[in-house]
């Protein structure tokens, strides 16, 4: 399939937005397919689609959609959605970016333990090196406290939008 028949299942304008999410993505860390996928399950219609239906719109192998998509799945961005076939459907889940930066964060809380243990090893002797350990520890050990006091507002914010609309 060529870039313009995939649009068929797409405007150009989505398909542009699906394949900026896949840059997006992939300055992220993730995959290009992974951005891909993602962002078309945010403007698809209807909003779940199944792993057929997401080769053929991403014009990528299903094997690579399935891969994708229990890596997404597995991360909290998407979700497996009721449906009355056997094939499985996703759908993007609310909170998914919440999810994954709680994941990125306990990565960082478990290197402070490392850290921690360098700052163990490098004796007083050794200005230089515990300067650069101490510095990066304070570093990573701000982050997690930042991120913590971040995420709470994020979710105090979501809650105050939630009331607003009803």
């Amino acid at each position: 399939m060529t870039n313009d028949t995939r649009l068929m299942s797409m405007e150009a304008p989505e398909g542009e937005f699906v394949d900026r999410m896949g840059l997006v993505m992939e300055r992220l860390g993730g995959t290009r397919t992974m951005g891909r996928l993602y962002g078309w399950l945010m403007v698809c219609d209807p909003p779940e689609r199944s792993l057929t239906e997401l080769a053929a719109d991403l014009d990528v192998s299903k094997t690579a959609v399935s891969t994708v998509a229990r890596q997404l799945e597995a991360g909290g961005m998407i979700e497996r959605a009721p449906a009355p076939s056997r094939e499985h459907r996703y759908r993007v889940v609310s909170g998914g970016w919440m999810s994954v930066m709680r994941v990125q964060m306990s990565a960082v809380r478990l290197s402070l333990d490392t850290l921690d243990f360098g700052l163990s090893v490098v004796g007083e002797d050794r200005p230089d090196q515990r300067a650069r350990l101490a510095e990066t520890r304070d570093f990573f050990a701000f982050t997690v406290r930042d991120a913590d006091e971040f995420l709470q507002r994020w979710q105090d914010y979501r809650e105050g939008a939630r009331d607003e609309t009803r």
